[in-house]
């Protein structure tokens, strides 16, 4: 029976090939989940922190029992074995604060944010070993353009309940990790569905279709952790953030949340809508009401009746329509255009900028009481340039939904395409990464992706150090890196289960077909750890 475990590598080299595990882990294996993903890199993380502890503790001659100031000097020591620049700051609280002035990949863990989350299961399983519980906090990270990261351990639960962070436990021995901000994904994932499909929203082939969540950056997570706390309520909502960074997604989720969840959701874009129509559009005209007018009209509002109207753009719309639409939302009722009768207006309004509010009011270029009235709940969505953890589970969650849609192949990205998208600063953020990744699957002969075109390639391929060899050599080894990763940990959990490939899929949180798979790339038979 095989007997190559995760223990018979040294805690350093181990830590190498962790570190150098990166976001490209994922292009080998596309069809999984974001959450399947973000398990995998968390089980990594635990499964690292026993070894490595281990071996900084005989080195460092601890204790059985150490304080927080010696467990911080452990992970410092771990973190500046592989050449960080850690080092401890003055403690804030209950937390241990610890902070990097240099990352040991330089700026190319830019490439690969999710190296942060590996940290962060290495911090939290050694801290939750030693003291029961930890949430770790990454307040700053080199990775999204920081400058410098810094780390907060809290290890007493009531001192981090309002800290965002992966929490880690002490079970029976063993260490179980917990992200709230993950849970958050999936449940409002979750939640969307079930509304989609009791509204019978399915496509051609009868299944439910459900507008897909993909969120692994913080910002986008607690973006949703806001809509899933204000979907209850009436409050207006004001969603702010560049053209095509997903503000539809958003108020779609507070939607689906919502007790209004069972009646329409009506998506407006008011920069489509000329100037002289706009009133028309939002609270419908009678018939005769203008020349052209031939039959009585229902407006977005009426539409939206009982539901949800979703003003997006809305600050193109003139200075006259907001204040028709101020009255409406003042007084709750309208008239249609050529009408006499009123009409309750009973639909949640939420509305969505492209552009700076502020900057506008301050122009005199949209109105301050209409502002308060929308701007009730502000939920600010980052361009995907600051959130670019969020670029590789968009890749991946993309590609698989090309191949079914065209009915081709599956498609992967080569280390020279990874490249590019992870460089790319996506001035059009999704909407352009999909219409990109598009054209060049399309395009692609056979099943890897060589290249991405139609973006600044060259600015793309540039790599901090102004070698494109560098960052190839680099990528190459994080995928041998990987592979070899993923063999060690399947083959622990293996002998550890008994073979028990369903248990196997339950620890490490992946599906049990994707376990299947790996076993299968890795040439591994489940068949010989049984007992």
């Amino acid at each position: 029976m095989p007997k190559t475990l995760l223990s018979d590598l040294s805690p350093i080299s181990f830590l190498q090939m962790f570190v150098a595990q990166s976001i490209k882990l994922a292009g080998q294996t596309a069809s999984e989940s974001s959450a399947d993903h973000y398990s995998h890199i968390q089980y990594l993380g635990l499964t690292a922190s026993s070894c490595l502890e281990a071996h900084a503790r005989r080195l460092l001659d601890l204790p059985q029992e150490i304080s927080r100031n010696q467990y911080a000097k452990l992970i410092i020591h771990i973190k500046n074995q592989i050449g960080g620049g850690f080092s401890q700051a003055p403690s804030e609280g209950d937390a241990v604060r610890v902070e990097n002035q240099r990352c040991p990949f330089g700026d190319m863990v830019k490439e690969a944010p999710e190296l942060c989350r590996m940290t962060s299961s290495v911090f939290g399983g050694i801290a939750a070993r030693n003291f029961g519980y930890a949430k770790v906090e990454l307040r700053k990270r080199i990775a999204i353009n920081d400058g410098r990261c810094e780390v907060l351990i809290y290890t007493d639960r009531a001192a981090a309940r309002d800290k965002f962070g992966d929490e880690y436990f002490s079970e029976d021995g063993a260490i179980v990790s917990r992200s709230a901000l993950a849970e958050v994904t999936i449940r409002v994932a979750e939640k969307m569905a079930q509304a989609w499909c009791t509204q019978g929203a399915r496509g051609k082939d009868g299944r439910c279709k459900v507008p897909e969540i993909v969120a692994e950056s913080k910002a986008m997570r607690e973006a949703l952790a806001a809509a899933e706390l204000v979907a209850p309520t009436a409050a207006s909502v004001l969603i702010s953030g560049e053209t095509g960074v997903g503000k539809e997604i958003v108020a779609r989720a507070i939607h689906a949340l919502s007790k209004r969840s069972q009646q329409n959701f009506v998506a407006v874009n008011c920069g489509a809508i000329p100037d002289n129509l706009i009133e028309s559009a939002l609270f419908g005209h009678e018939k005769g009401a203008f020349t052209g007018a031939h039959e009585l009209h229902h407006g977005f509002f009426e539409r939206a009746q009982g539901g949800t109207l979703f003003l997006d753009e809305i600050d193109s719309l003139p200075l006259l329509a907001q204040a028709n639409l101020l009255r409406v939302l003042q007084e709750g009722e309208f008239e249609r255009v050529g009408g006499k009768q009123v009409l309750r207006a009973d639909a949640r309004i939420i509305a969505a900028a492209n552009r700076p509010v502020e900057k506008l009011l301050a122009a005199g270029e949209f109105r301050k009481d209409l502002y308060y009235r929308l701007n009730v709940v502000p939920i600010h969505i980052p361009s995907l340039r600051e959130r670019r953890e969020d670029i590789t589970a968009l890749a991946n969650h993309l590609l698989p939904r090309l191949a079914e849609r065209y009915q081709r192949p599956l498609k992967v990205l080569s280390n020279r395409a990874w490249g590019q998208v992870m460089t790319y600063d996506w001035p059009g953020n999704v909407r352009e990464l999909e219409n990109v990744l598009e054209r060049a699957f399309l395009f692609a002969c056979g099943t890897v992706i060589d290249g991405i075109g139609g973006i600044d390639i060259q600015a793309a391929e540039r790599t901090p150090s102004g070698n494109p060899a560098e960052a190839t050599n680099l990528r190459n080894q994080k995928l041998y890196a990987a592979r070899e990763i993923e063999t060690k940990v399947l083959q622990d959990a293996l002998l550890r289960l008994d073979g028990n490939v369903s248990a196997v899929a339950k620890e490490i949180g992946i599906t049990r077909r994707a376990v299947h798979q790996k076993l299968k790339s890795n040439g591994i038979n489940p068949a010989a750890y049984r007992k």
